[in-house]
């Protein structure tokens, strides 16, 4: 399967999108479980902490469900 734009109502939209969607939710969940666990604490600042996990997760989500 490759990267191709869906048209729905006349807007072409990017499979990229639902990538960016459950790298969030992935993240999130990740957030939620180092919160409950002593390993949170070991972070340092949170934002920047945050911004880095989203962006790995995105990557491993684009490189397993992308195209090949």
């Amino acid at each position: 399967m490759g990267l191709r734009e869906w048209a729905m109502g006349g807007v072409l939209l990017s499979p990229f999108l639902i990538y960016v969607l459950l790298a969030l939710l992935v993240t999130g969940a990740l957030r939620l479980l180092l919160r409950l666990t002593p390993i949170g604490r070991w972070v340092w600042h949170e934002a920047l902490f945050d911004c880095a996990l989203y962006v790995c997760v995105l990557t491993v989500i684009t490189v397993v469900l992308g195209p090949l």
